[in-house]
């Protein structure tokens, strides 16, 4: 049995990363900024509470940090696995993003994802060794039109986590950064009802949790890869682009007609 401690848990890659590991016969520390909402869910999924801990996190507060790892250390005893998973979205085109969107994208996706890998890796340094997984985005390989401010942030998770990964390797702490391109969850949903969005709906596929899962499973923790890109090919494709802006400009209109049709779709399919 390991000890793994993650964030976002109430909805999404979190809650599904939850459900799959106490199914594994883990122990889980799972926090979410929503707690009321992750007590019912631990209650409607029957999460065993002798290796289930529920913490309210919100991850922009050092002081919440420092309170959710102290109490896990109280219970468990040691920390193998952390995980950053919680993360927002606000789409919108450059004039249509205000202030606030850039102070809540920027302080929820890249300061929590800063603070929470520093508060992990103490930890873990201290007890000799573990495994920090950061979830990203391939919007993070790609800036994507439409979600500039989401882009950024996930470029700057990507970026922080292959740094810290580079220190924190000859100490025997390992770090992955997982890139999945869209998955169906509740930030998907939100995206249905934003034009600006319509890049990001461009894949051929939609990826499951199930998909995401199986990578951090499989690619980050078993084979401690420091970036998992999902799917591969987008991944190498977003790479590309990302190498020759010009390429990726002339890519951006097509894909972006794509996308919108693609999005129109599922919108649609929703509403029946």
């Amino acid at each position: 049995m390991k000890i793994f401690f993650l964030t976002g848990c109430a909805n999404g890659i979190g809650r599904h990363m939850t459900d799959l590991l106490l199914h594994q016969g883990h122990a889980v520390t799972a926090t979410d900024v929503c707690f009321e909402d992750l007590e019912r869910l631990a209650w409607e999924r029957q999460w065993p509470t002798e290796r289930t801990l529920l913490m309210p996190l919100d991850v922009r507060q050092p002081a919440d940090w420092k309170r959710a790892i102290a109490q896990s250390m109280a219970r468990w005893g040691r920390l193998d696995v952390g995980m950053n998973i919680a993360g927002v979205i606000r789409p919108g085109y450059l004039t249509e993003q205000t202030p606030a969107d850039v102070d809540w994208m920027v302080d929820v996706n890249l300061k929590g994802v800063m603070l929470g890998t520093c508060a992990l890796a103490e930890v873990m340094l201290q007890q000799g060794g573990g495994h920090i997984v950061n979830v990203a985005s391939l919007a993070g390989i790609a800036p994507i039109r439409g979600l500039s401010i989401y882009s950024a942030t996930k470029c700057a998770v990507r970026a922080y986590s292959i740094a810290t990964a580079l220190e924190l390797r000859q100490k025997n702490v390992f770090l992955s950064v997982v890139c999945p391109d869209l998955v169906d969850t509740n930030m998907l949903t939100l995206q249905l009802e934003y034009e600006a969005a319509a890049l990001t709906f461009s894949g051929n596929r939609i990826l499951t949790v199930e998909d995401v899962g199986r990578a951090i499973m499989k690619e980050a923790l078993a084979k401690k890869r420091l970036e998992v890109l999902l799917p591969g090919s987008r991944g190498w494709l977003g790479k590309l682009g990302n190498a020759f802006p010009a390429l990726a400009t002339r890519l951006t209109e097509s894909l972006s007609r794509k996308g919108l049709t693609n999005q129109q779709q599922l919108k649609e399919r929703n509403q029946r």
